[in-house]
């Protein structure tokens, strides 16, 4: 590989670069396959309690400065950096919309991209063509080819799923399918959609649609509420599958202790209601689902989830419309819906996300990393007792919004770009 030669100037200005962000590309590699950058940041203050009284990570104004947190730590927790040089290796290019990521056992990588592509990428960066098989999308508008997860049993079963938002009629909705993977790893065999959102909708927004298998071996899908007003309530009506998050078993059945399985008119895949927009979930290491939904303007929130609740939208908000006003009927808490565990305003615009198990970096460990597509980022948020206590922004100056973050076999972090041209990331330990 070709080393970049920096003149003084240039070293000088990286310095203060550094100084100034606490992140910043110190050597950059390229060559005709991959390119590298090396970051570094700064150390955390030797004595923790230095940290109690530090000042928030996000200093801009609010949205709605009237609204207040429920709780203290409910929003714009301390900044925090920690002890981890890491360099960003670009492993592909050119890809169109990738919209996840998911690592294989032997360290290649399932890409999806939105215009109905799914392709395997090697560890070394080896772009693979499209994989046959995948059903027809609608990709207009936030729609295509989202989310992918591999089978529990994967290692045996090649089986993997995926969500789209599927044509029906005059309209589309959320589905999720199953296929088996070539041992070539060309084709999908014994394609069948195991769930359809219901009702259809002639749009092009909010599908949800982020796929998590729990430790109980069952699938948990995020569901959009369709984001136009006039479909917005359906986030709280039990016959809708519109802003909810759904649990079901591999088959697509509704999973046997659902919460709502005996209640009448409610659909019987519902696990939680009153969600609006969810692109990330991820499960901790005690087994709890946490999820990060994309708010209005303002109100991005960070939610653990609980077995038959309901989590306010479009009710309980801390965000207002695109226009400024206040959502219609809206407040910040009330009794009966659960409060957020940390909220963002502004918003972050958070897609996918990724609890750090890993011994690659042992700093980050047990750490919660969010895609932020708004200010083109990965949120590292820190978490303890379940309240949020630090906050750090990373990779702000590389310019792309972050759509999926995923930990691979190794203990790396590999990260999809959500651009026309987008971008697979490998984030691994300094070289």
């Amino acid at each position: 590989m070709k080393r970049t030669t920096l003149t003084m100037a240039s070293a000088i200005l990286l310095a203060l670069a550094v100084t100034a962000c606490n992140q910043a590309a110190t050597t950059t590699e390229n060559s005709t396959e991959t390119e590298t950058t090396t970051y570094t940041t700064a150390a955390p203050p030797s004595n923790p309690a230095a940290q109690t009284d530090c000042q928030p990570l996000e200093t801009r104004e609010p949205n709605s400065p009237e609204q207040k947190p429920t709780f203290p730590e409910q929003t714009r927790a301390c900044g925090i950096t920690s002890k981890a040089a890491f360099d960003v290796v670009v492993l592909a290019k050119n890809l169109e919309k990738p919209w996840a990521v998911e690592p294989l056992p032997n360290g290649d990588l399932l890409v999806t991209e939105k215009p109905g592509r799914l392709r395997i990428i090697t560890a070394a960066g080896q772009v693979g063509q499209p994989i046959t098989g995948v059903p027809k999308v609608d990709a207009r508008g936030q729609g295509g080819l989202l989310d992918v997860a591999l089978s529990p049993d994967f290692a045996t079963d090649r089986t993997i799923f995926w969500s789209f938002s599927e044509p029906r009629g005059n309209g589309n909705a959320t589905s999720v399918a199953r296929g088996v993977l070539s041992k070539d790893n060309k084709s999908l065999a014994q394609v069948k959609v195991i769930f359809q959102a219901k009702p259809a909708y002639n749009g092009t927004m909010h599908y949800g649609s982020r796929l998590a298998f729990g430790p109980d071996g069952m699938l948990y899908v995020t569901l959009g509420e369709r984001s136009d007003l006039e479909i917005r309530p359906q986030a709280q009506q039990m016959n809708s599958h519109m802003g909810k998050l759904i649990r079901i078993t591999p088959d697509g059945k509704p999973a046997p202790d659902n919460p709502f399985l005996n209640q009448q008119g409610a659909l019987p895949e519902i696990f939680t209601v009153g969600h609006r927009n969810v692109q990330a979930a991820a499960f901790d290491t005690d087994g709890k689902l946490w999820t990060v939904e994309m708010g209005p303007q303002g109100g991005d929130e960070l939610n653990l989830i609980e077995k038959g609740k309901n989590y306010g939208w479009p009710l309980v908000t801390f965000g207002e419309e695109y226009s400024g006003k206040p959502v219609p009927n809206a407040v910040t808490t009330k009794e009966g819906y659960v409060d957020p565990v940390y909220y963002w305003d502004p918003v972050i615009a958070p897609s996918g996300a990724q609890f750090y198990t890993g011994n690659a970096f042992p700093a980050w460990k047990g750490n919660l990393f969010v895609g932020g597509m708004k200010d083109q980022q990965l949120v590292r948020l820190q978490i303890e007792n379940g309240r949020v206590t630090g906050e750090e922004h990373l990779l702000k100056d590389r310019g792309q919004r972050v759509r999926d973050v995923r930990q691979g076999p190794d203990g790396a972090l590999y990260i999809v770009t959500d651009q026309e041209n987008g971008e697979l990331w490998k984030i691994a330990p300094k070289q």
